[in-house]
């Protein structure tokens, strides 16, 4: 495996390890890009950027159980 492949191959383990996180690993597809393409769109800076990443900072913060559960009650 070329260092560029392996590169690529741990961002995506990391990518897929954060939906997991957020507990959804089963959802539709469709629903996590579209859902993902609307925060493409929240400007770096905004209080709506500042607001999701403290969200997902404390995300972080909290134990994984449950298919992430506890980190989606933290969210809250």
């Amino acid at each position: 495996m070329t260092a560029d492949r392996k590169k690529d191959a741990r961002e995506k383990f990391l990518l897929g390890g954060i939906v997991v996180r957020a507990g959804l690993s089963k959802a539709d597809r469709a629903f996590l890009l579209g859902g993902l393409l609307e925060l493409a769109r929240v400007v770096s800076g905004s209080p709506e950027y500042r607001r999701l990443r403290d969200v997902g900072e404390e995300a972080f913060k909290a134990p994984v159980l449950d298919g992430g559960q506890a980190m989606l009650e933290a969210a809250e």
